[in-house]
């Protein structure tokens, strides 16, 4: 392949074969090397309007850090990305790039010419900073303001909001109900696709610039929004949407029947993968069926697979994979998982089956023992504008199964919301805000999940710094008048 040849093709990155990566919960992708990131930064055009800062929803000057790839100046790229985005290590392993800042590159509309990987570049610099830079180099820090922020939720959208308002001198202190600060990036990712040493890294970098985590506390229980409207001038919700949405099907009492979010918290969170070392255990059957089609499901099922291991986080050569089936009431057009999600657990050797919804769980002395499935076909375009799919009358079909895993979406925590209820929500049940993400209730502001129900992690961050500009133009004016509690 020529020089010119050479431009027109991403480079690709390195993975771990399938048959050996199914076996354990080790990172899959292991990313570029340095003359790999550096060759895949100098295809970038350097474009005087680039369209990919535009596809980014914090705007990261993508020129600008990919520029200093090409100079092998690492630690300046770094320095770049982080004046926009308080976690990149985080984002190029799990935003879906190829939708926002990738989807809007030039190089797109150029015959036969692939897409900068931006994302990769993004996840090694990231790692080269984490990896070779002084942790402890001096953070560029304004004066300190005498104003007090409450950040409820330790997610995306929290920890980017509480970073923001540090940095800037305010005196912010994050709450999180759950034991581990990172929200959805500690319960909801899988370790092979987002080893949590890096979110440690990441959110303890975040701590450095001077936010207080207080985990355990569960604000509507532990506290109450009206104690922290009390103790602090502003408050920020991003609590995101974790309330599992479950399909209500008969027999759906049985044991060996799952939510995403109870499987995946207690893989991903409590490390049942390493049980008994990790005492959460988590009981997966032989033959397992995962219902949906989106990046919940993926992780689903690929956990599902990997739990199929008697010694979970070692190479060991006892493997007794399960058999993993992932049904979908759509075709395979229309998922909305990641293409490269999809296409690893292909790899893996997860069947999936089209056009196919459970209508009813069948047991046999209280266990799960059988799924029934209705056979679809599509439709007219629903509101999502896919093809509605609508059921083949009288067309049916049986798995045997001992245990289903429910990944078709989530909603709102009830807990904070029905302790609070002046805070208006629409009929969604997520949080409803003005332009400015202020709340109906003043000085209260949210974003991320929590308004608008479940999307990317980088939106969720785009909310959070947006959020935290509000809560800075709020707090800005001397007059106090607006902030009597």
């Amino acid at each position: 392949m020529n020089a010119q040849e050479r431009k027109k093709q991403r480079i690709p990155t390195h993975e771990r074969k399938p048959q050996r990566r199914k076996k354990d919960f080790f990172e899959v992708n292991l990313g570029y090397e340095e003359a790999e990131a550096v060759n895949e930064a100098e295809r970038c055009l350097q474009c005087t309007n680039p369209l990919c800062v535009k596809g980014c929803p914090v705007n990261i000057d993508i020129p600008g850090f990919i520029k200093k790839i090409t100079e092998k100046d690492y630690k300046t790229s770094g320095e770049i990305l982080k004046q926009y985005n308080y976690l990149p290590a985080i984002c190029g392993r799990v935003c879906p790039q190829e939708t926002q800042c990738e989807g809007a590159c030039i190089m797109n509309k150029m015959k036969h010419f692939q897409p900068i990987s931006i994302g990769k570049l993004e996840r090694y610099v990231a790692d080269w900073n984490r990896e070779k830079t002084d942790s402890k180099k001096e953070l560029n820090i304004s004066k300190a303001v005498n104003k007090k922020v409450a950040v409820v939720g330790s997610g995306p959208a929290g920890l980017t909001a509480a970073a923001y308002l540090a940095e800037r001198g305010f005196e912010v202190t994050i709450f999180e109900a759950l034991h581990l600060p990172g929200g959805v990036l500690v319960y909801g990712i899988p370790e092979f696709r987002l080893p949590k040493e890096i979110v440690r890294h990441e959110i303890s970098d975040i701590e450095k610039l001077g936010v207080q985590i207080k985990t355990d506390y569960i604000v509507g229980r532990t506290i109450t929004i009206e104690e922290l409207r009390d103790e602090f001038d502003a408050i920020f919700i991003g609590i995101g949407a974790g309330t599992p949405r479950m399909m209500g099907i008969p027999g759906s009492e049985l044991i060996g029947i799952y939510s995403s979010s109870e499987f995946l918290t207690r893989i991903n969170l409590m490390k049942s993968y390493d049980f008994p070392r990790h005492d959460t255990p988590v009981r997966v059957g032989k033959n397992v069926i995962v219902v949906g089609g989106g990046n919940v499901a993926m992780d689903s099922a690929r956990s599902a697979l990997r739990m199929g291991q008697t010694t979970q986080f070692s190479h060991h050569d006892t493997y007794h994979p399960n058999h993993v089936k992932v049904v979908y009431r759509r075709t395979e057009s229309e998922i909305p998982a990641r293409i490269e999600e999809y296409l690893h657990a292909v790899e893996e050797g997860i069947e999936f089956h089209w056009l196919k919804n459970p209508v009813e769980y069948i047991g046999e002395n209280g266990q799960l023992k059988a799924v029934k499935v209705q056979h679809m076909k599509l439709g007219e375009p629903d509101d999502s504008g896919r093809r509605r799919p609508v059921p083949i009358e009288g067309k049916f079909e049986v798995f045997d199964v001992d245990t289903v895993i429910e990944a078709i979406g989530q909603t709102p925590n009830k807990l904070l919301l029905e302790s609070f209820p002046q805070l208006k929500l629409n009929r969604r049940g997520t949080i409803e805000v003005d332009q400015n993400l202020m709340t109906s209730v003043e000085g209260i502001f949210a974003g991320g999940d929590i308004v608008t129900g479940a999307a990317t992690v980088i939106e969720a961050m785009g909310a959070g710094k947006q959020a935290a500009k509000s809560i800075i133009n709020y707090l800005s004016d001397d007059s106090d008048s607006h902030h009597q509690k």
